[in-house]
């Protein structure tokens, strides 16, 4: 058993910058890298393992190899892999869409629903984002506001900042507007379905497909509350700090912060996610670290060492 640091599926969507390559080590030829799936065993993306006996092999196939032990007593209750973890670099807004919760999206995609967590690492000046609607709203007017190109005044536009935590529940209308950085963990899907698109068109000249209909079927048109702060209060050790970002079904996230370095302990219900945020390093002395690396960690390893001053999330079922 060992820990793998893995190499992420690249995705050059028209909204992306070239801050994830700047600022976290991401190398690769596309000129714009919107997205990186760090930790995926999903089919549109899977990880490669980069390290260890199993290197050059995707995370699926390791996976499949090995069994679902790997996984945890928690994390092999699932159908599938139960998450994604991602970078995002929203140079550009996004598209405003909606994600299908289980139900639909497994009698409709074939797959898992898609409910999501952000965790906000850079946010310029003035940045925002949409969360939900800013009053309710009937499905004919939601319509009616996409036809007549007035959804924008419906929904709610909240401002962002660095360290906030946007939980995305499947059905919630949404969108990451320009320059914001996050790191994005979800359920194992790519169910989207846009709604608006500011009017731009793909890289074939041609606007891009809205999925109004299906969109319609699955929407939360009902205000949500938030605070957009972590879950989880911050718990002091000797060295580091831990706090809860998020937790549902599929995952649970934790921020830590390290001086010196800290320990892990992964137990057999579940595999670990981790994700570097600041900082470099070393994991069981040998397998070193810097910012933007990512490991895949299974269940049951044990104890985890990790010396280097650095920040990162952890993920687990």
């Amino acid at each position: 058993m060992e820990i793998m640091k893995l190499k992420p599926a690249f995705k050059d969507y028209l909204w992306g910058g070239t801050k994830l390559k700047q600022l976290y080590n991401k190398e690769c030829s596309y000129d714009i890298l919107a997205e990186t799936w760090e930790v995926s065993t999903h089919k549109d993306g899977p990880s490669i393992i980069a390290t260890g006996e199993y290197a050059g092999s995707t995370l699926p196939a390791y996976i499949e190899k090995v069994g679902k032990d790997v996984l945890g007593t928690k994390g092999k209750t699932f159908e599938s892999f139960p998450m994604l973890v991602k970078f995002i670099d929203a140079k550009g807004s996004l598209s405003i869409q909606v994600h299908p919760d289980n139900e639909y999206a497994k009698r409709v995609e074939h797959e898992y629903g898609k409910t999501e967590m952000w965790y906000v690492l850079q946010a310029d000046e003035g940045a925002c984002l949409y969360f939900g609607t800013n009053r309710e709203v009937s499905k004919e007017e939601f319509k009616a506001k996409i036809e007549d190109n007035t959804l924008l005044d419906v929904l709610k536009k909240v401002p962002v900042k660095k360290g906030d935590v946007f939980f995305i529940e499947a059905g919630t209308i949404h969108a990451i507007g320009a320059g914001i950085v996050i790191c994005e963990i979800q359920q194992n899907s790519n169910s989207t379905y846009r709604v608006y698109d500011f009017g731009r068109v793909g890289a074939d000249g041609k606007p891009r497909e809205l999925h109004i209909e299906k969109a319609l079927d699955v929407s939360n048109l009902k205000p949500l509350e938030s605070d957009f702060k972590p879950c989880g209060k911050t718990e002091q050790h000797e060295g580091y700090d831990v706090t809860m970002l998020g937790t549902c079904e599929y995952f649970t996230t934790y921020l830590y912060h390290a001086e010196a370095g800290c320990k892990l302990h992964v137990d057999e219900e579940s595999f670990a996610a981790l994700i570097v945020l600041e900082g470099e390093g070393t994991i069981q002395k040998d397998l070193s670290f810097a910012k933007g690396d990512s490991f895949f960690i299974p269940a049951g390893y044990g104890d985890v060492e990790i010396k280097g001053n650095c920040q990162f999330v952890l993920a687990r079922v």
